[in-house]
């Protein structure tokens, strides 16, 4: 021990670094932020490697520090890898919380507290006007966008991030040390503001365990799928893996298509749509691109798009079901591109018109936002893209969304190679929502 604690002193590293130790095992990181869905409140997640309390001590901004005190729950998570790693995730939900007020907050317990950290409470206005951040597809290794999204964070850009699927590359890896290493990462965006989920390919590892234990998403899927709503927008997240990974159970498709059935329906009530007009989806894999990679996209018949018929029943897939309850605008990533589409429904394009493509379509309009950074670095183009393909560029970037209100809602391309360059813009436009939009 003495001979480990001279190296330690020489390279200026922690002891449980040279050891391969997690760090202090109560010692509370890895935090992050997400809306459980209910006004007024926010979900606070962090990770421990011993069992200790789960305890939120938060204050408004400008008032008594850390004036309030919120207990939770934490569940152990044991990972599938060979040495069967074991950690705690600690989760708390905060109500009560003043809409648009900014509160200051630690979280852990008196065996050890985390950073000071702070958030703003969403409004709970349907008049609100959000902003958010989204891509998909971001590692631990060439993270190219992260130093951007974070300055934009603290610049307080963002009332949410949507992340489309993809971390870290891959949480599992190195007995899920890999996962703990982005979670750190993330940190620095995740702590201050939702950061909202969807499951990707690359979490698919161990029946997507990583996945599913690390993050805190609304309703009762274990993040897999769920919806929410903020300001004008109701927003659904939607996993595509269930249409690739049959080993783990093929009824997964039928129970998030009967879900999604009841949510869409739900929100299609006329009081519902009127309240909250945009229906927005994410999901990871898209039903078009125009990469050359061969991936599920490139095909006609692709499984998001189309289903599958080697299941029992046959499995429906996604576009008659988004476009026949109205849905306006469908967010992807997993091609490491970006890529808008001109409106469009059975490989076919609708748009508004000539001249206002985006102004009252009839149907609904898709974005891949999928180079956010990774190792895997970026993919190329098919020379000969199809008539919906409306822009196009490999540029390392993400995007920003902004919902104005029931009839405007704004979107803009940001390349990171090009030192935040806004490269694309669109008005998606609608006087009229939902099914009969399509009229």
């Amino acid at each position: 021990m003495e001979l480990i604690c001279t190296i330690c002193l020489f390279l200026n590293l922690a002891p449980w670094l040279v050891l391969g130790l997690p760090p202090t095992w109560t010692q509370p990181e890895q935090v992050h932020l997400s809306y459980p869905g209910v006004p007024g409140s926010m979900e606070v997640t962090w990770t421990t490697f011993n069992k200790t309390g789960s305890t939120v001590e938060y204050g408004r901004l400008g008032g008594r520090l850390f004036a309030l005190s919120t207990q939770g729950k934490s569940t152990l998570f044991v990972d599938s890898g060979d040495e069967k790693r074991s950690m705690y995730i600690h989760r708390v939900i905060l109500t009560g919380l003043k809409p648009t007020a900014t509160y200051v907050y630690h979280c852990g317990s008196d065996e050890g507290w985390s950073d000071v950290f702070y958030f703003t409470a969403l409004n709970d206005s349907v008049h609100f006007s959000p902003k958010f951040a989204l891509y998909g597809d971001l590692g631990n290794e060439n993270p190219q966008s992260l130093a951007r999204l974070q300055k934009d964070t603290q610049l307080g850009m963002y009332d949410a991030i949507l992340h489309i699927g993809d971390f870290a590359y891959d949480m599992h890896e190195d007995n899920a040390r890999i996962g703990d290493e982005f979670m750190r990462q993330i940190q620095s965006i995740a702590a201050y503001v939702p950061y909202m989920t969807c499951p990707g390919n690359h979490e698919a590892t161990y029946n997507f365990s990583n996945y599913r234990n690390r993050f805190s998403m609304p309703g009762q899927t274990e993040s897999l799928w769920y919806s929410w709503n903020l300001g004008s927008a109701h927003i659904i997240s939607l996993s595509t893996e269930v249409y690739f990974y049959l080993n783990y159970g093929q009824e997964l498709i039928f129970r998030q298509l009967e879900w999604l059935k009841k949510d869409l329906e739900e929100a299609n009530r006329p009081k519902n749509r009127a309240m909250r007009p945009w229906i927005i989806t994410m999901g990871h894999r898209p039903m078009y691109c125009s990469d050359d990679d061969q991936d599920d996209c490139t095909n006609f018949d692709s499984y998001v798009r189309m289903g599958r018929n080697d299941t029992k029943p046959p499995a429906p897939g996604l576009e008659d079901l988004l476009y026949r309850y109205g849905v306006d605008l469908e967010l992807w990533a997993h091609e490491h591109t970006y890529e808008r589409l001109w409106p469009v429904y059975g490989d076919k394009v609708y748009n508004g018109s000539r001249e206002q493509p985006y102004v009252n379509p009839k149907a609904p309009v898709h974005i891949i936002t999928g180079s956010a950074g990774c190792r895997e670095r970026t993919d190329k183009f098919n020379p000969n893209p199809k008539q919906w393909s409306a822009f196009r560029s490999t540029d390392y970037g993400y995007t920003r969304m902004q919902v104005v209100n029931g009839s405007h809602l704004y979107l803009e391309q940001v390349s990171d190679d090009h030192n935040g360059k806004v490269i694309d813009t669109i008005w998606l436009v609608k006087e009229k929502h939902g099914p009969s939009a399509w009229l």
